[in-house]
């Protein structure tokens, strides 16, 4: 038993690196865009792709973005809650290579986006798509890594019922 607790520990932290290098690049990125732009600057990189810096108090989409200021400490509450059960439940299943996979993303994008909130009030958004005019919300590294990291949970579930057939 104890074999199997030390193989499931070892795996944990190979999630748990992978949380952490998610992190880092995250905040990394943030504080370069933070020490070289003030809010509003753009740089054109592409026809479709600008580095901005943005400021979001809200969720995904801006949701809530307008809202008086209690949101920073809902989403931050939710934030740590989430980062929370994604450990818990990375100790039950890092055997599980794509569920573990998404969850790190998850856990490490989530733990980027509380810290952008407890330190500043809002998340550092730098990334802006847009296309003849539409711009697709400004987002950053964490946002990328929850949505990887949702896809994967998707992919995840898809296949484990296409095995239960």
């Amino acid at each position: 038993m104890a074999r199997r607790s030390s193989s499931s520990a070892g795996g944990m932290l190979q999630w748990l690196g992978l949380a952490t290098v998610i992190l880092i690049a995250d905040q990394f990125t943030k504080f370069l865009i933070i020490g070289f732009y003030q809010l509003g600057d753009a740089t054109l990189v592409t026809s479709f792709f600008n580095l901005v810096r943005a400021h979001n108090t809200g969720a995904a989409f801006s949701f809530l973005n307008s809202a008086s200021g209690w949101q920073r400490w809902l989403f931050t509450v939710i934030g740590i809650l989430a980062a929370a059960l994604i450990l818990w439940m990375l100790k039950s299943h890092a055997g599980q290579k794509l569920f573990a996979f998404a969850l790190a993303c998850i856990l490490g994008g989530a733990l980027g986006n509380v810290i952008d909130r407890v330190l500043y009030g809002y998340v550092v958004d730098f990334l802006d798509f847009h296309w003849h005019g539409w711009h697709f919300p400004a987002f950053n590294v964490a946002d990328s890594a929850i949505t990887v990291g949702a896809a994967c949970l998707i992919l995840d579930e898809l296949l484990r019922v296409q095995r239960g057939r």
